[in-house]
């Protein structure tokens, strides 16, 4: 299995999430989507782990598409993505490659909010993407938001129009139309107090981006059937 980390600025946790998964025994590709700190001078070099650079910010969406054709070019059929911040583990990846059965499978890793220092916005914020998700695909996620996600690099082949936080909605809405091939597993992660946390998100403008994907989505599916057949 490899892992595809795309990451933009959080340089006091890039090289320890690196880390954590080589020590686990994953191949690595980490996209530097144009960190003010090249990601490159941060991380010690592993033959086992590829750095690519963005030398402008591109958006996590084309950062996992970069990591995507990569895998890809490597021969892997899959590939597990998860953030930089350090919320994700590299000791539950396997939860996601042991849960293939198929091919053309996505798994969405479902994190486990009975853990301390989750904002309550952000279980008001699953619940309504998770709503939407539902509305547009015909498939009920438990949780729609998250970043730790095992992908197929058939992903490449889906007409994908969001590169930003955004295209973590499109992509599940689009690949279930196509496949009518996805899951969820539970998993464990960790989620830092307010001090600690680090997030380019931004409530105001991303949320209003990914609203209007939802909404663009639903027109999709109810006046041109997308999904339905």
């Amino acid at each position: 299995m490899i892992v595809v980390i795309p990451t933009y600025n959080n340089p006091k946790t890039i090289a320890k999430v690196a880390q954590d998964v080589l020590d686990s025994g994953y191949e690595l590709i980490i996209v530097d989507d144009g960190s003010t700190q090249k990601v490159s001078e941060l991380v010690e070099k592993n033959n086992q782990l590829t750095i690519l650079r963005h030398e402008t910010n591109l958006g996590k969406g084309q950062a996992i598409l970069t990591g995507a054709q990569q895998a890809k070019e490597f021969g892997y059929e899959y590939f597990v993505s998860m953030d930089g911040d350090g919320q994700h583990l590299a000791s539950e990846i396997h939860k996601l490659s042991d849960a293939i059965d198929s091919h053309h499978q996505l798994i969405v890793g479902s994190r486990n909010f009975e853990i301390k220092n989750v904002p309550t916005k952000s279980k008001v914020g699953r619940a309504f993407h998770n709503f939407w998700i539902k509305l547009n695909s015909g498939y009920d996620i438990t949780d729609s938001l998250t970043g730790f996600r095992l992908y197929p690099v058939s992903i490449l082949d889906l007409n994908l129009q969001s590169k930003r936080f955004n295209f973590e909605a499109e992509v599940l809405v689009k690949h279930f139309w196509k496949h009518k091939n996805m899951k969820d597993i539970t998993i464990e992660c960790y989620y830092p107090t307010p001090e600690e946390r680090v997030s380019h998100f931004d409530n105001c403008t991303d949320t209003v981006s990914i609203t209007l994907l939802h909404l663009r989505l639903f027109m999709q599916r109810v006046f041109l059937l997308k999904g339905i057949f």
